[in-house]
């Protein structure tokens, strides 16, 4: 179970679902339980805390009734009796106040203020109200509600100065304006207020709130601004430089994973690799070629990591390990595109040709790509090699594979083995030292140090280590699987083992290259030495494409023969063994290992079992995260999808081939709001078109996947679906879809049958949904009265479920209404915490949207200046994520401010480079009746450009 207080009590199973807790009391015996970290607490104390000096007649027999009926609700075992009273089974992480407070201590270790705003970003999304606030009149909960309110106001105190030291003034000054009438007299939050102002140009204000303050506090308490506050008002008077300090770097954009253990004896090659791939001199594509387990992927990750500050737009490791070996160039890129978070679906038809959309997507970008394991899709990443060598001219690309891609412009660099030790014609007393200068020597005692505390190379076993290394050729994952047998044997045994090994025939191997035997032998002998239940769980680990969480290893691994709660003591072994991958909370297997198990889960007669329970698997966790997709987890669960979008993809991949209807179909309605919320409209449209061509029985989910499909699509739907809150979901998404697409009285219609059905359901997030979208209509039809009633009441909604989508959705229409009243402060206010909720989830396309909408707040309002600062903004954030119709929308905005301000060359420079990206995308941009004497100039100057298929020719409004 799950609690929270940081608003109204609530409880969740383990399933996501709220739990009802009834009657006023029964609540107060949960908070009291809550409040006291979940007891024990007395009878006595209980009583007296909800009864005080008017207990009832028979006191113990009615709190044993309460603690029945809570027993009730929670499980009967959620609440026991234990001999200091009654307890509550509360788990560390079970309570939302206790996250909240983690959260908070993690940020005040985290030194990037950008990473800090995001932790203290997630920990104020936990609160849905004020603490405790059943029970906020009872004294039992009065220091714990001002404890928490407390650190609520120091989170946000904390979350404003981080934004300060990112530069983002004028976006957090209305949020401090609101805190600071809240909390007139804190003077750490009314510091931060004034360095707001000051920073953003405002002295003026920023001294009138230090006297403001000044007279408050001398009225109110007889007393004067501490010394702190006082000094800052005099460096605000004298102007000091140091109040307007550098906004720190951006960090370097990159996913490279940080190495768990260091590369060795690969010095040479990171340099040569370095220079082939260096922006300024070297080749476009290099491809770096080799067996299995000789270490191409430390070897790129290592050399890429050494340039990241060549290439300003990132440096992104995207892996092909997971992807099919019947995968299109399509798929190829689409899986770039997803990993560098491009927007590709802010459109609103699919691109035809996700190849030709990502070249021209990143045409201009100073990017270093590195693919890796593309052996089995070779073909699909020559095309889009080749194609990226045409079209993207800054951008470079680094290739792991075991054969070039043969393509003109392609630098091929061989990887080759570890350098062998040379074994003494004649004994020597400095064998060790002279084998020890080999870099396959060195990563074998260095592995084996790690197995063996202690273990070192020395003229006893020098020879044997020399004789290991040359017998497996240098590969370093050979040597890495060899060295963990150093546990039970020494390195004389292994030699003699190896010799043991290398006379038999390595079956399947053979007829592969040597060094490929090599390798198949290590891992056939590792194999062999395994016991039953680990060559199980290691061979069904093979089916995940992404390795897997260890949730996800006892689903898919476990069976009678190795239960669910031995597989954690299995995977410790492989790991220990070299064979499995620790990586964080994931157990993945590296490419080698992992095609050798396929062939041995083949063997076994488990395949298709083993595949169905990772799809299963994954259909259940995709149903479970789509249920927490809407409420205070929702961030959390949208990282979950995040980290199991590859594992998602292919078990429907593998749920299509293999004719599962139910469970493809299943998986993609489970996955259509995850993928909204993302604006991977082409993957959704793409998956679902694939899941509803697979013929057989779906009990419903084909009905509910046609709805979905049609809302993407923007077409009407005939909706007929059991499950009557799904249902009037379906019609709120068709309606509000149609309506953006043109069809209003269509989209009206169906808005209103979805109202009608959520309230009759008690479906508040569907009501709160449908209200949001009801109060936009009103607005077009300028009726802002029932407008502002319905985004008001879908804000409230929206904020008891804890909803950060939500919040930003109601708080947008909210926004719209307050700009007809003229009240600025509220519109900013309201749009800048708009944008806090989809910077902290991660939606960039409504992030640069909302950043449009403050910037055209200031824009009327007169400050051109704080305008630009946040066209600047969602320029960059647009430009980052390829998301073309934001930058043209930046761009041209940037050339309106700039022709208000009467610089005509800043305004002529952003309306030619709108019109550029505008002409090569098919957006339409203002000409000469928008920007006059510039707008004709800026079309005859730009280069025509062409109109990509399936792209829109006007962008959204």
């Amino acid at each position: 179970m799950r609690y929270g207080v940081l608003g109204p009590l609530a409880a969740w199973d383990t399933s996501g679902r709220q739990v009802k807790i009834p009657e006023a009391k029964v609540r107060a015996i949960l908070a009291n339980l809550l409040v006291h970290q979940g007891g024990p607490i007395s009878a006595d104390r209980l009583i007296d805390d909800l009864w005080g000096d008017a207990p009832p007649g028979r006191p113990l027999n009615t709190l044993q009734t309460k603690i029945s009926q809570l027993r009730r609700a929670l499980g009967p075992d959620q609440v026991v009796r234990q001999p200091a009273g009654y307890q509550l089974n509360l788990d560390g992480d079970g309570l939302d106040a206790y996250s909240f407070q983690q959260l908070t201590e993690l940020a005040a270790r985290t030194g990037n203020p950008r990473s800090r705003v995001k932790v203290l970003t997630d920990a104020l999304a936990l609160w849905r109200g004020p603490a405790y606030a059943d029970v906020a009149d009872a004294a039992f909960a009065g220091a714990e509600i001002t404890r928490l309110e407390e650190l609520r106001l120091a989170a946000l105190e904390h979350r404003a100065a981080a934004r300060l030291e990112l530069g983002e003034h004028s976006a957090t000054i209305a949020e401090l304006g609101e805190l600071v009438k809240l909390n007139p007299l804190r003077e750490q939050l009314r510091a931060l207020h004034m360095l707001a102002l000051y920073k953003a140009g405002r002295q003026g204000e920023a001294l009138d709130s230090f006297h403001d303050l000044r007279t408050k506090l001398g009225e109110e308490l007889g007393v004067d601004p501490g010394p702190a506050l006082s000094g800052l008002h005099t460096s605000i008077l004298r102007q000091e430089p140091s109040l307007v300090a550098e906004v720190p770097a951006v960090p370097y954009r990159t996913n490279l994973p940080s190495p768990a253990t260091p590369l060795i004896g690969r010095e040479k090659e990171v340099d040569s690799v370095r220079r082939a791939l260096s922006a300024g001199q070297g080749g476009r594509l290099v491809t770096l070629t080799g067996p299995g387990g000789v270490g191409k992927t430390r070897l790129a990750i290592s050399a890429a990591r050494t340039l990241t500050e060549e290439f300003p737009d990132g440096v992104w490791l995207v892996e092909f390990a997971g992807l099919d070996r019947h995968a299109s160039a399509g798929d190829v890129a689409e899986r770039i595109i997803t990993t560098l978070g491009l927007c590709d679906t802010a459109a609103e038809s699919d691109p035809v040709d996700l190849v030709n959309w990502l070249c021209v997507a990143i045409a201009d970008k100073r990017l270093l790509i590195l693919l890796d394991n593309c052996e089995h899709v070779v073909e699909p990443v020559s095309v889009v090699a080749t194609e990226l060598l045409a079209a993207a001219a800054v951008t470079h690309t680094l290739v792991t594979t075991q054969e070039a891609l043969d393509v003109p412009g392609e630098t091929v660099c061989p990887v080759a083995p570890l350098a062998l030790p040379k074994l003494p014609t004649v004994p020597s007393v400095r064998i060790a030292e002279e084998i020890g200068r080999s870099s396959a020597v060195q990563l074998f005692v260095e592995r084996a140090a790690a197995a063996v505390p202690g273990f070192a190379i020395t003229p006893d076993n020098a020879s044997f280590i020399a004789s290991i290394c040359r017998r497996l050729d240098g590969i370093p994952l050979a040597l890495e699987l060899v060295a963990t047998r150093l546990r039970v044997l020494s390195p004389e045994q292994i030699t003699e083992g190896l010799d043991d090994r290398f006379a038999l025939p390595t079956g399947p191997g053979r007829g592969r290259p040597t060094r490929q035997q090599t390798l198949r032998a290590m891992i056939g002998w590792s194999w062999e030495l395994l016991s039953d239940s680990e060559r199980a769980v290691l061979r069904r680990l093979a089916v995940s494409a992404d390795g897997s969480t260890l949730v996800g290893a006892r689903t898919v691994c476990a069976d009678r023969s190795v239960p669910e709660r031995d597989v954690l003591d299995v995977l410790s072994r492989l790991v220990d063994r070299s064979l499995v991958v620790r990586d964080g909370e994931r157990f993945r297997l590296l490419e080698s290992v992992a095609a050798y198990c396929m062939e041995q889960l083949a063997e076994s007669g488990e395949l298709a079992e083993v595949r169905l329970k990772f799809v299963r698997f994954h259909v259940a966790q995709a149903e479970t995260a789509e249920r927490n997709l809407r409420g205070p987890d929702q961030g959390r669960f949208l990282e979950l999808l995040d980290t199991e979008t590859v594992n998602m993809r292919r078990a429907l991949e593998l749920a299509v081939r293999h004719g599962e209807a139910a469970l493809a179909l299943r998986l993609v309605n489970a996955l259509a709001w995850y993928w909204l919320l993302r604006s991977r409209l082409t993957e959704a449209r793409r998956s679902f078109r694939a899941a509803l061509e697979v013929e057989g029985s779906a009990e419903g989910s084909r009905e509910i996947a046609e709805a979905w499909l049609a809302g993407m699509e923007g077409k009407p739907a005939r909706i007929r679906i059991e499950d009557l809150v799904l249902s009037s979901r379906l019609h709120w998404f068709v309606g509000a879809s149609l309506y953006r697409v043109g069809r209003h009285q269509e989209g009206r219609a169906l808005i209103e049958e979805a109202l009608v059905a959520a309230r009759s359901h008690s479906d508040w997030w569907g009501e709160a949904a449908a209200l949001a979208e009801r109060a936009d209509h009103s607005f077009d039809g300028k009726d802002f009265l029932s407008a502002r009633s319905d985004a008001e009441r879908s804000a409230m909604l929206f904020a008891q479920l804890g909803d950060r989508w939500g919040h930003l959705r109601a708080g947008r229409s909210l926004a719209r209404v307050a700009e007809t009243d003229g009240n600025h402060a509220e519109v900013t206010g309201l749009l800048s915490e708009c944008l806090r909720a989809a910077e902290g989830l991660g939606l960039w396309v409504e992030a640069v949207e909302t950043l449009f909408r403050i910037g055209r707040a200031f824009y009327v309002h007169g400050d051109l200046a704080a305008a630009g600062r946040m066209y600047e903004r969602a320029l960059q954030v647009a430009s980052e994520r390829s998301y073309t119709r934001g930058e043209v929308e930046a761009d041209t905005w940037l050339a309106k401010v700039a022709l208000c301000g009467g610089d005509t060359g800043a305004a002529e420079f952003h309306l030619r480079r709108a019109v550029e990206r505008g002409q090569s995308h098919g957006f339409a941009v203002g000409g000469e009746e928008t920007f006059p004497g510039i707008g004709r100039k800026a079309y005859e100057t730009s280069p025509p450009g062409k109109t990509l298929p399936g792209m829109p020719v006007q962008g959204r409004s």
